[in-house]
């Protein structure tokens, strides 16, 4: 019989930082309703006036040659093998665009590890892109990237970082993540280390950019590989401060080599009890969101009674978690109904959490649902 995990509980309710220990003890303990209904508690004090937030934003993969080998990646083409591609400057503007007129207030944008784009490629992209939508966020690249550029260019992390800040920069995704504990990164792939994610990271809260912290979880690592990751997560956040939200999900096994290899996979009670535990041990995190794109809508309206207080991103495109097998879909009507069906009140925000109003948001609470092939939607960090 299991230990009750009530004191570790009353412990986080009543303030107090929860141990490595503690944390493992919840991962472990089957009674996900009392871990659920504390993160739930901690939600509420954090973000208060019961709204949950969500993003309209694009998800743009401006290449997917990619020079590292993931075998949890779909996506990722080779250098000079067919299908690969670099989108024109004339394509990722039409995209932007198209997101502007949806009430879009950003893109994601992000690519595979390309062996020839230098720092200039970058900021020539951002500087154009600034130019061009000098109020659009441009929330772009992942650690790797960066890791990356430093390894073409030679520069060191904190100087790439302010001089993509420079050329117009606003955030950084935590993607490439996956789980920060390198006795399971170098089974499952060969970019950059977990001391090279969290460098990266450091370097750009160092220049003033704000980031998310994110991890994907299922792909051969145990409980305390996930321990690891959060504490790794909440240590750099004690000193920087520079992580706004930390997303998680389960690994997207169709398509990908390593699902070829993985028997078990985590369960929607894993990834609840994953989510609420995020909440209730990175107390100095303020926004947990929920991964409805690859746990399901359905699965993602629960999510808001485990400690998120965010429902993610509705975007146009989606390249990389699609090619590996989720397929849900949502337009920003069925998250609204959603947020306000859990009890909740729907709220758009930008890439930053500052809120967005849209005069004609509010009447998709009654209007007809579009068409999902209208706004394909799918995951961001």
């Amino acid at each position: 019989m299991q230990t009750s995990i009530q004191p570790i509980l009353d412990k986080a309710l009543d303030g107090e930082r929860l141990t490595a220990e503690d944390c493992t003890a919840l991962l472990e303990s089957n009674d996900i309703a009392r871990i659920g209904v504390a993160a739930d508690e901690i939600r509420r004090r954090k973000n208060p006036g019961d709204v949950v937030t969500y993003i309209i934003d694009r998800n743009i993969n401006y290449t997917n040659v990619c020079n590292v080998v993931c075998t949890f990646c779909a996506f990722y083409r080779r250098p000079g093998k067919p299908e690969t591609y670099v989108h024109t400057m004339d394509e990722i503007c039409e995209r932007i665009d198209e997101t502007i007129g949806l009430g879009g207030t950003g893109v994601l944008m992000q690519g595979g590890l390309h062996p020839e784009f230098n720092i200039e490629w970058y900021e020539n992209l951002l500087s154009t892109l600034h130019a061009k939508y000098p109020t659009f966020q441009l929330h772009c690249f992942s650690p790797p990237e960066i890791h990356n550029i430093h390894l073409i260019s030679g520069l060191d992390y904190k100087t790439i970082m302010q001089r993509l800040k420079d050329a117009g920069l606003n955030s950084m995704p935590g993607g490439g993540a996956e789980i920060l504990d390198d006795e399971v990164r170098k089974r499952v792939s060969t970019k950059c280390t977990s001391q090279e994610w969290l460098d990266v990271m450091e370097a750009a809260h160092e220049v003033g950019l704000r980031t998310t912290a994110t991890m994907m979880f299922g792909i051969g690592d145990k409980i305390e590989h996930r321990v690891n990751h959060l504490q790794k997560i909440r240590d750099l956040q004690d000193r920087t401060g520079g992580f706004t939200a930390f997303i998680s999900w389960t690994f997207q096994r169709e398509n990908t080599a390593l699902g070829r290899k993985i028997t078990e996979e985590p369960t929607g009670i894993d990834y609840l009890k994953m989510l609420a535990v995020g909440r209730l041990f990175l107390d100095n995190v303020q926004h947990i969101q929920a991964s409805w794109l690859t746990q399901g809508i359905k699965l993602g309206q629960v999510a808001l009674r485990f400690g998120a207080d965010d429902m993610g991103s509705i975007m146009i495109e989606e390249n990389v978690v699609s090619a590996a097998g989720a397929h849900n879909e949502a337009n920003e009507r069925d998250l609204r109904y959603q947020i306000s069906e859990a009890g909740f009140r729907p709220q758009q925000r930008d890439i930053l959490y500052n809120y967005v109003n849209r005069d004609n948001a509010a009447e998709l609470d009654t209007r007809q649902s579009m068409p999902l092939k209208q706004l394909s939607v799918a995951f961001a960090d």
